[in-house]
């Protein structure tokens, strides 16, 4: 007997609830369970609303905006369905036509992929496409002291320091191995 009362007890609350719910989210339940949505919880209903009068609230606030700017006391049809229409064209893009990526997928494809080297490992892209490259080049120093030269604003601008061309020269070819001697320690 016990249980019996229960479920008439569970059933009459549900009836309750839904009688004191209100007409849209009656409107979101029903959708709901048009769609096959049975079970879910309580405040999915109070999102969607919020969503939906967030999302009229904004239609409402272009179509007064597009009023105002036509010259209209009042909105009318034409501003809410010119203010759908734009939040449409600017939230939602159409993908292009079928013909227009076949056309770009066969002229893509027309350029062969590059031949791969098989090798030990991950095969990777050659350095100059990889992030792991080296992006630094090295100044050689020059074997002969350099004497200083006394210049002039004029000079500095016209006739370049000679190691300078040397360092240009260098700097042209960056597969040049760099050595540098190291200082020599005394141990005590």
């Amino acid at each position: 007997m016990a249980a019996v009362f229960v479920v008439q007890w569970k059933g009459m609350a549900d009836k309750d609830e839904e009688l004191a719910m209100p007409r849209d989210a009656k409107i979101v339940k029903s959708l709901l369970k048009s769609m096959g949505v049975e079970d879910y919880e309580p405040h999915v209903i109070h999102k969607f609303l919020e969503l939906w009068y967030r999302y009229i609230v904004d239609m409402l606030t272009d179509a007064q905006v597009y009023s105002e700017h036509a010259g209209k006391s009042e909105i009318d049809c034409d501003d809410v369905k010119l203010a759908i229409q734009s939040k449409l064209n600017f939230s939602f893009s159409q993908p292009p036509p079928r013909e227009v990526l076949l056309e770009l997928a066969q002229n893509r494809n027309k350029i062969p992929l590059p031949k791969t080297i098989a090798g030990p490992g991950i095969q990777l892209p050659p350095d100059q496409d990889t992030l792991i490259s080296p992006n630094y080049m090295f100044a050689i120093p020059d074997e002969s002291p350099v004497e200083p030269i006394e210049e002039t604003e004029d000079e500095e601008a016209t006739i370049p320091n000679p190691s300078q061309e040397e360092k240009m020269e260098m700097q042209q070819d960056p597969h040049q191995r760099v050595s540098f001697p190291l200082p020599k320690y005394q141990k005590d």
